[in-house]
């Protein structure tokens, strides 16, 4: 019989992933503040409403006491008599009142009125993929993460017991044994180092037995259930559970002609103990790796043909008195960056057209061609049109004049933003052959080209990857990086296939404009071969 999972009832969650950008998290800490201190305006009007009641007992208390002395002598005087028909008609109503008023009214509404903007039971639990896609990323282990020790960071900000626990009980739900081990280790290694906690150190073992189980370690998930049974010997699932561990681990061994083993030893779990499992992504290792700076193929080779100029747009005539600084990002295929591309006054203004029509980011479904949500890109996005702001029509404008090529038949210009853990996986710009319907509601042709500005910079993680040839490319505000998706042959190059790395810390905006081929005939005339 299999033994018994954690009390949860089980069920396989679809994966999500956090996305909630910094902008809207910024304005919930002010929401915070703002509830904090109504939440002190009703203690204090709930202190006063009790002082009231206290001061009306304490003067009821006396009058009792002195009229049930002798009552019959109280009221002999007339004075006594008459209070005491105003008290029970007048001034116990008036208490009454008092008692039933509710100066929790004030806090409630102001509740009410913030709770739409509250982040959900789903934006919590994006919130804990989102530092798990960190951790795998990169490679910080469960401790650091508690202690808040991060790249970057200035200001610790620490998890508890319970928020491990809590991490590691999301990871379990989606069946993400992997994690849960590694959040369910960290709150039992601060639980034994005696920090406060609110949940009991059997919930810990139980999920953290069978999470190592699920993980194929018998042998410790053997002692985690011994452990668990010294704590709590009824419980209703460690001693079946234990007995299935002990004989699946006597038969395996038996079948291997071994001895029974004795149980691990209580050494902690790390970061490395266990593989972390394959998933969809077949370049994930290179994809990470370059995001942590390792494999990247700059050489001393290849940096010696790259490099800096000015740029006119072949003498366009609004670019001959200030010509664009172009710098060299990669040699083949060709990736540059301009400086200076958008002004600190432009990019306020975008993120401010932007900010209220922010939504969860979409792609276009290569069968369909209508935009759609994926778990595979996570951010917050918005589309701005030319016409709706003089900015917008200028940056449309300057591409043009950068590149040589129309933006008339290109995408609006879109807004990323891409809070802690935001990333995009690896992808393609361009639709490949299998995917023909992927822009045929545009009527434009294939993305012959992408330029991407960046409109912040950000302290950890979030560069631009290229796993294809190993190229990292790092914001940096205010400039711009530009790279064909096609050859002139109208062939994709599959090369570009590119990433956007988690955010570690802090925030990143970037705008993107998709040049289409349409209308490029006589600004990049075909190649006669396949790859020209």
């Amino acid at each position: 019989q299999e033994p018994w999972s954690s009390p949860v009832s089980y069920s396989t969650w679809p994966f999500f992933s956090f996305n909630f950008p910094l902008g809207q998290m910024t304005d919930l800490i002010y929401t915070e503040k703002e509830l904090v201190q109504s939440l002190k305006e009703y203690i204090q009007a709930e202190e006063s409403k009790l002082a009231a009641v206290k001061s009306w007992a304490n003067k009821l208390d006396v009058l009792t006491r002195a009229s049930t002395s002798d009552p019959e002598v109280y009221l002999a005087h007339p004075v006594n008599a008459y209070k005491l028909m105003k008290r029970l008609n007048t001034e116990w109503s008036e208490l009454e009142s008092l008692v039933l008023q509710d100066p929790s009214d004030g806090f409630i509404s102001n509740m009410t009125v913030h709770r739409q903007y509250f982040p959900d039971e789903e934006d919590e639990k994006g919130a804990a993929k989102a530092l798990m896609r960190l951790q795998d990323t990169y490679k910080l282990d469960s401790e650091s993460f508690s202690k808040g020790k991060l790249p970057g960071m200035h200001h610790n900000a620490v998890l508890t017991v319970d928020d491990c626990y809590d991490m590691g009980k999301t990871a379990y739900n989606e069946a993400d044994y992997y994690h849960a081990v590694l959040w369910m280790q960290q709150a039992l290694r601060q639980m034994d180092a005696g920090e406060e906690h609110v949940v009991s150190k059997a919930d810990v073992l139980d999920y953290l037995s069978y999470s190592v189980y699920q993980m194929g370690d018998l042998p410790r998930a053997i002692e985690l259930t011994r452990r668990l049974v010294a704590i709590d010997s009824s419980h209703q699932r460690a001693g079946g559970n234990l007995r299935y561990f002990e004989n699946l681990l006597s038969k395996q061994l038996k079948e291997l002609n071994q001895e029974v083993q004795e149980p691990a030893t209580e050494e902690p779990i790390q970061l490395g103990t266990y593989k972390r499992p394959k998933d969809y992504l077949p370049e994930r290792e290179i994809y990470e790796g370059l995001c942590r700076g390792e494999g990247v193929k700059m050489t001393s080779e290849r940096r010696s043909r790259l490099y800096c100029r000015y740029h006119d747009g072949n003498r366009n005539p609004r670019l001959l008195l200030q010509p664009m600084k172009e710098e060299d990002e990669w040699d083949s295929p060709h990736i540059v960056r301009y400086l200076n591309a958008l002004s600190d006054s432009e990019i306020e203004k975008i993120k401010e057209l932007a900010k209220p029509r922010l939504a969860r980011a979409t792609v276009r479904d290569p069968k369909t061609g209508v935009l759609t949500t994926a778990n595979y890109r996570v951010s917050k996005s918005a589309w701005l049109e030319g016409e709706e702001d003089p900015v917008i029509e200028r940056v449309n404008q300057r591409i043009e004049d950068i590149t040589g090529l129309t933006t008339q038949t290109a995408e609006l210009l879109q807004i990323a933003n891409y809070g802690v853990g935001g990333q995009y996986e690896p992808h393609f710009d361009f639709s490949r052959k299998d995917e023909p319907d992927a822009f045929k509601t545009l009527g434009t042709g294939n993305r012959v080209a992408t330029f991407l500005n960046y409109m912040s910079d950000v302290e950890a993680g979030g560069a631009t990857v290229f796993p294809d040839f190993g190229a990292a490319i790092y914001p940096k505000k205010g400039t711009a990086v530009f790279w064909y998706n096609l050859f002139r042959s109208g062939e994709g190059d599959y090369r570009t296939r590119h990433a956007a790395c988690p955010v570690l810390v802090g925030c990143k905006w970037v705008s993107n404009k998709w040049i289409h081929e349409r209308g490029q005939e006589f600004r990049r005339p075909c190649g006669l071969t396949e790859v020209d």
